[in-house]
């Protein structure tokens, strides 16, 4: 199916592009949730501010868009879950305390 835009009207060029848009969010949104079900709440996973150090911490909740992030130093982050890489244990995963993430208490 093709348009021919230069058909359209000035109210149906708006109709399409609000359509297009409408689309492309939706796109969008299920490839972020697709990403999102790589990982699993309480998997160790690291990421990469701009301008700032790696972060390493666990992922404590999934959110319309991204996923919440709990790191090491007690930082609450809303990271995109394209950004997100698994840490991989250097004990091979086993380790109890694997997905504890002490709190800053203050």
């Amino acid at each position: 199916m093709s348009i021919n835009i230069n058909d359209l009207t000035e109210a149906e060029l708006v109709d399409l592009n609000h359509r297009i848009v409408e689309r492309l969010r939706f796109l969008h949104q299920a490839r972020a949730h697709s990403r999102m079900l790589d990982f699993a709440i309480g998997d160790r996973v690291s990421f990469q501010p701009e301008g700032r150090p790696m972060l390493v911490g666990v992922l404590t909740r999934y959110n319309k868009k991204t996923v919440t992030v709990v790191t090491e130093g007690g930082g609450r982050w809303n990271v995109a879950p394209g950004l997100l890489h698994r840490v991989v244990e250097a004990d091979g995963g086993g380790g109890e305390n694997r997905n504890v993430v002490p709190i800053r208490k203050g």
